[in-house]
Protein backbone atom coordinates (compact mmCIF):
# COMPACT_ATOMS: atom_id res chain seq x y z
CA UNK A 1 0.00 0.00 0.00
CA UNK A 2 1.06 3.60 -0.56
CA UNK A 3 0.03 6.94 0.89
CA UNK A 4 1.09 10.50 0.06
CA UNK A 5 1.39 13.18 2.71
CA UNK A 6 3.61 15.78 4.35
CA UNK A 7 6.31 14.93 6.88
CA UNK A 8 5.10 16.21 10.25
CA UNK A 9 7.69 14.65 12.54
CA UNK A 10 10.73 12.38 12.28
CA UNK A 11 11.70 10.39 15.36
CA UNK A 12 15.15 9.47 16.54
CA UNK A 13 16.45 5.97 15.99
CA UNK A 14 15.78 3.81 19.05
CA UNK A 15 18.01 0.82 19.74
CA UNK A 16 15.41 -1.46 21.38
CA UNK A 17 17.89 -4.29 22.07
CA UNK A 18 21.16 -5.61 20.65
CA UNK A 19 19.54 -6.81 17.44
CA UNK A 20 16.53 -4.53 16.91
CA UNK A 21 16.18 -0.84 16.13
CA UNK A 22 13.24 1.30 15.02
CA UNK A 23 12.34 4.87 14.08
CA UNK A 24 8.99 6.64 13.79
CA UNK A 25 7.63 8.85 11.03
CA UNK A 26 4.51 10.96 11.49
CA UNK A 27 2.82 11.84 8.21
CA UNK A 28 0.17 14.54 7.85
CA UNK A 29 -2.52 13.64 5.33
CA UNK A 30 -5.22 16.11 4.47
CA UNK A 31 -8.04 14.69 2.43
CA UNK A 32 -10.00 17.50 4.10
CA UNK A 33 -7.50 20.32 4.84
CA UNK A 34 -9.68 21.60 7.70
CA UNK A 35 -9.18 18.31 9.56
CA UNK A 36 -5.74 16.86 8.76
CA UNK A 37 -4.90 13.43 10.11
CA UNK A 38 -1.56 12.36 11.54
CA UNK A 39 -0.50 8.82 10.75
CA UNK A 40 2.39 7.07 12.51
CA UNK A 41 4.65 4.74 10.55
CA UNK A 42 7.42 2.55 11.91
CA UNK A 43 10.69 1.91 10.14
CA UNK A 44 12.75 -1.00 11.41
CA UNK A 45 16.32 -2.26 11.14
CA UNK A 46 18.11 -0.95 8.00
CA UNK A 47 14.95 0.87 6.84
CA UNK A 48 15.47 3.46 9.63
CA UNK A 49 17.96 5.10 7.24
CA UNK A 50 15.10 5.91 4.82
CA UNK A 51 14.25 8.89 7.02
CA UNK A 52 17.76 10.39 7.11
CA UNK A 53 17.33 12.83 4.20
CA UNK A 54 13.79 13.92 5.02
CA UNK A 55 12.77 17.31 6.38
CA UNK A 56 9.56 18.37 8.09
CA UNK A 57 7.20 19.71 5.42
CA UNK A 58 8.47 17.47 2.59
CA UNK A 59 5.70 15.82 0.57
CA UNK A 60 6.48 12.13 0.32
CA UNK A 61 5.04 8.86 -0.92
CA UNK A 62 5.31 6.08 1.67
CA UNK A 63 5.07 2.42 0.70
CA UNK A 64 4.11 0.35 3.72
CA UNK A 65 2.81 -2.96 5.02
CA UNK A 66 -0.06 -3.24 7.46
CA UNK A 67 0.82 -5.64 10.28
CA UNK A 68 -1.24 -6.92 13.18
CA UNK A 69 -0.50 -9.10 16.18
CA UNK A 70 -2.07 -10.43 19.34
CA UNK A 71 -0.63 -10.09 22.85
CA UNK A 72 -1.83 -11.91 25.95
CA UNK A 73 -1.23 -10.26 29.33
CA UNK A 74 -0.57 -12.04 32.66
CA UNK A 75 -4.30 -12.34 33.35
CA UNK A 76 -4.90 -14.05 30.01
CA UNK A 77 -6.60 -11.05 28.36
CA UNK A 78 -5.79 -10.81 24.66
CA UNK A 79 -5.18 -7.40 23.06
CA UNK A 80 -4.62 -6.72 19.37
CA UNK A 81 -2.21 -4.21 17.87
CA UNK A 82 -1.75 -2.85 14.36
CA UNK A 83 1.31 -1.18 12.91
CA UNK A 84 2.18 0.46 9.62
CA UNK A 85 5.70 -0.53 8.64
CA UNK A 86 7.28 1.69 5.96
CA UNK A 87 9.67 0.02 3.56
CA UNK A 88 10.09 2.69 0.87
CA UNK A 89 9.94 6.49 0.99
CA UNK A 90 10.15 8.75 -2.07
CA UNK A 91 9.64 12.46 -2.52
CA UNK A 92 6.40 13.36 -4.26
CA UNK A 93 5.24 16.41 -6.17
CA UNK A 94 1.57 15.63 -5.51
CA UNK A 95 -0.43 17.72 -3.10
CA UNK A 96 -0.39 16.20 0.38
CA UNK A 97 -3.69 14.38 0.51
CA UNK A 98 -4.79 10.98 1.65
CA UNK A 99 -4.19 8.62 -1.23
CA UNK A 100 -4.07 4.96 -0.33
CA UNK A 101 -3.27 2.59 -3.15
CA UNK A 102 -3.69 -1.15 -2.72
CA UNK A 103 -0.77 -2.64 -4.59
CA UNK A 104 -2.35 -6.12 -4.62
CA UNK A 105 -5.45 -6.13 -6.86
CA UNK A 106 -5.98 -9.84 -6.17
CA UNK A 107 -6.92 -8.97 -2.58
CA UNK A 108 -9.32 -6.18 -3.63
CA UNK A 109 -12.33 -7.50 -1.73
CA UNK A 110 -15.68 -5.69 -1.91
CA UNK A 111 -16.03 -5.53 1.91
Amino acid sequence: MNIIGKVHEIGKTQQVNDTFKKRDLILEVAENPTYPEYIKFDTIQDKTALLDGLKVGNTIDVAFNLRGRAWTNKEGVVSYFNSLVAWKVTESIEVARAVVIDSDPVNDLPF
